[in-house]
């Protein structure tokens, strides 16, 4: 039993819906929570013969808003992980909660219960903004919610904050990293704000109240330089972290690692499989009672050559990057295509070569979905000449870009909050 695992939980409730936030959550449906604890507690009972032969090494709560659920119910959901399922006594536990929805005495009621690892979201210092995005705390709950947690004994504690929002400047995002560097957590993450269609922000996509791409490239920029003055090294596109205090649960995301989740619209990815539960409470609820296989909305078997491409987008968003060793002795596929386009890319300035594997700069990152879709692309031609060599290079099976192209990784879906 030595393959090993990560856990993700969907809370999807919410006290209210953020002006920005289009993952799955819902607001002012409380009267859900009874069916969806059974549910959820019925769902891990009936998954744990698929958790034979895995060591779950990582538990992730995310949601929605994992405190406004309640810790008593969060703390039966990891006991009956522990139950059905292997989880390693030093497995890295992560909670997320919003300031003020919590209080010392159920981050203390967690921690004794086994979670270790907090993310608070805070996203911006200035308590004007936080009201404009639909939040609910002032910074003041931010601080002492960071020190409640501190009281409570977590010593490793994420701080998620936003960039590009509604009349941001850089001086008003300076501020907010210097006050959430001054609560000294363990982990930073920062975010660029994507306006998407159906949430309320969306009435401000071209408005001249929203940063242009070149103020959020700034903003990213001295995000970049800032975090590092204080301590904080970056190891992904958007995360930063003291050493040692990496999110283990994300980086399963970026390396490819397996992982399973729970609950609606959670996505797995297990062997060659990928998969994602139905979007819906009701129907999530509904299926599982019934145990209707129904409950997977989504599902995609995945070659070795789409495997090999995820290698390629998912591991250059972080700072490791990749290696033509490391992808021949795993794909036995050469990156001949792949290296041109690299070696353009270094002469920009948008990556470094350095011990045999290539990485992003901050630059480089920036403009990473573009570039990646290129490197995709020169992959596919690649496998073409080789499998097809009287084919032209345009003739080449774009079916397989566009599958890439539609993996939501490319927009920061993965990785903690955001594998909903």
């Amino acid at each position: 039993m030595d393959k090993r695992v990560g856990i993700y939980v969907h809370i999807p409730f919410c006290e209210s819906k953020c002006a920005y936030c289009n993952f799955y959550s819902l607001a002012d449906e409380e009267q859900w929570m009874p069916e969806f604890q059974s549910a959820i507690l019925r769902h891990i009972k009936e998954y744990s013969p698929q958790l034979d032969g895995y060591i779950i090494d990582t538990v992730y709560f995310g949601g929605g808003t994992p405190s406004y659920y309640g810790a008593g119910r969060l703390i039966s959901i990891f006991n009956a992980l522990k139950k059905h399922g292997h989880v390693l006594l030093n497995a890295e536990v992560t909670v997320e909660v919003n300031p003020g929805s919590i209080t010392k005495e159920d981050l203390v009621r967690l921690r004794r219960a086994g979670f270790n690892r907090l993310s608070v979201g805070v996203q911006s210092a200035s308590d004007a903004m936080l009201k404009r995005l639909g939040r609910l705390h002032t910074f003041q709950d931010a601080e002492e919610t960071v020190a409640d947690a501190r009281a409570a004994g977590f010593t490793n504690i994420s701080v998620d904050i936003i960039y590009g929002l509604p009349s941001q400047d850089k001086d008003s995002w300076a501020e907010t990293i210097t006050r959430v560097a001054a609560l000294k957590p363990e982990h930073i993450s920062c975010y660029g704000l994507k306006i998407e269609e159906g949430t309320q922000l969306y009435m401000y996509k071209d408005s001249p109240f929203m940063p242009d791409d070149d103020e959020q490239a700034d903003m990213y920029l001295f995000a970049v330089e800032m975090l590092s003055r204080f301590g904080y090294k970056q190891y992904e596109i958007s995360n930063f972290a003291r050493r040692g205090y990496e999110s283990r649960h994300n980086l399963k995301y970026w390396l490819g690692d397996e992982y399973i989740g729970l609950g609606p619209a959670a996505h797995s990815y297990i062997g060659q499989s990928r998969y994602s539960f139905v979007d819906d409470l009701e129907k999530y609820i509904g299926r599982v009672a019934s145990n209707q296989q129904a409950i997977v909305e989504y599902s995609e078997e995945m070659s070795d050559f789409e495997k090999a491409g995820e290698y390629l987008m998912l591991r250059l968003r972080t700072v490791h990057g990749i290696s033509e060793k490391e992808y021949y002795d795993i794909y036995k596929l050469k990156m001949d295509f792949v290296l041109r386009l690299l070696r353009k890319y270094e002469d920009n300035g948008w990556v470094v070569f350095k011990d045999g594997r290539w990485r992003f700069t901050p630059n480089g990152f920036l403009l990473s979905n573009t570039l990646i879709g290129d490197l995709l692309e020169a992959q596919t031609k690649q496998r073409t000449q080789v499998s097809k060599p009287w084919q032209s290079q345009t003739s080449a099976d774009d079916s397989q870009i566009t599958l890439f192209e539609k993996r939501t990784v490319l927009s920061g879906l993965f990785g903690g909050k955001y594998n909903q």
